[in-house]
């Protein structure tokens, strides 16, 4: 456990009844949302701030969270995205020099209420089998019942459209504004390390916000478009997908992540779909069924692409899959310049098998230049 000298009891609600108790760590307070869990033992602060995570309580399953501390340069957004966390021992003493501060005077900046001394493999075994569900954690109180109607005011991932809610409110551009590679990127919580990605390879990348027109993205004059990154269902999202069926209009190089891997699926009439737990860590396997190659990947998702409809799409060919469970990882059109995949090839954290998808793109790019 933590290092705090008074003890703050904390309890952790599932909607299906199951109670935890621990310790409190980091703000004091309620909070609410989607419980889900993530397998990765590092890379927590760039795990916390990635925006696919806004409206979830996030499980880590590794047994110790914190060790290493915080520093500046470990964030793939603006602040901590999560809307609680849980953890077996959440660590407010850090062993690493270049840190800034420990992860509980993070997660009190960021007003993250958080519940430590919790069995989370234990946790997280049951939500593997009950599946996603909402959850409530409190330092506050530990009455049940009221608790239970924070919970009946949660509102269900499931039809909950969030990506608006992340994405940036004014347009800004990174890289050589020289280069003659161009990429408008739509934000619908893209993580810093992905724009990073594009701008290593030569790119010059200007981000407009979730709702921007096409005509406002044309002005930039774009080599290719980019779809980010994103929380919540992709189902709703009735201003994103009418506007990707408008950007393959323009049969320019397209290339989409997670959410924006669901928006082109959308885009072309396979629907997605709510996952029993979702996808998150960074071990997943992945089969590249273009090059027959594995690869280890990150993930963060909790909706996939209906298998059966991507395969009965005459325009669409599946070049990722899943080897724990064959859901779909990736697509790539066959009628325009167009692909996507499910997980996170920047891999921050995780290991970088998947960056070449960046190449491929900026290749794809270069070509229709």
């Amino acid at each position: 456990m933590s290092h705090t000298s008074t003890f703050v009891p904390a309890v952790l609600l599932l909607e299906d009844g199951t109670v935890h108790h621990g310790q409190a760590f980091g703000k004091i307070g309620t909070t609410s949302g989607e419980i889900c869990f993530n397998t990765g033992m590092t890379g927590y602060q760039e795990v916390f701030t990635d925006p696919s995570y806004f409206g979830q309580v996030l499980i880590m399953n590794s047994v110790h969270i914190g060790n290493y501390g915080v520093k500046e340069s470990d964030v793939e957004s603006s602040g901590v995205k999560i809307r609680g966390l849980i953890g077996r021992n959440l660590e407010e003493q850090f062993s690493r020099m270049q840190a800034k501060g420990s992860l509980d005077e993070y997660m009190k900046a960021n007003n993250i209420v958080c519940i430590e001394g919790v069995d989370t493999r234990s946790l997280v075994t049951h939500v593997r089998v009950k599946g996603a569900m909402n959850c409530v954690i409190s330092s506050e109180t530990t009455d049940l019942d009221a608790l239970k109607g924070v919970l009946a005011k949660t509102p269900s991932m499931d039809g909950l459209e969030l990506a608006s809610a992340v994405s940036t409110d004014k347009e800004y551009e990174l890289g050589d504004p020289a280069s003659t590679l161009r990429v408008a990127v739509l934000d619908f919580g893209v993580k810093k390390h992905i724009l990073q990605c594009m701008v290593d390879r030569g790119a010059y990348v200007k981000v407009f916000p979730a709702r921007t027109p096409l005509a406002k993205l044309k002005e930039f004059s774009p080599s290719g478009y980019f779809l980010s990154n994103g929380p919540g269902d992709p189902a709703p999202m009735d201003y994103a997908i009418p506007m990707v069926k408008e950007i393959l209009k323009e049969k320019r190089p397209l290339f989409g992540i997670c959410l924006g891997h669901q928006l082109l699926a959308l885009a072309n009439d396979i629907p997605t779909f709510k996952m029993h737990h979702g996808h998150r860590g960074l071990n997943h396997p992945v089969k590249n069924l273009v090059t027959g190659r594995c690869e280890i990947t990150t993930q963060n998702h909790g909706f996939g692409v209906d298998p059966e409809a991507v395969r009965k799409a005459s325009n669409i060919e599946v070049t990722h899959v899943n080897l724990n469970d064959e859901s779909i990882e990736g697509i790539r059109l066959k009628d325009r310049p167009a692909f996507s995949v499910q997980y996170h090839p920047e891999s921050t954290p995780g290991p970088h098998d998947s960056r070449y998808l960046f190449d491929e793109f900026v290749a794809l790019m270069r070509e229709y230049n």
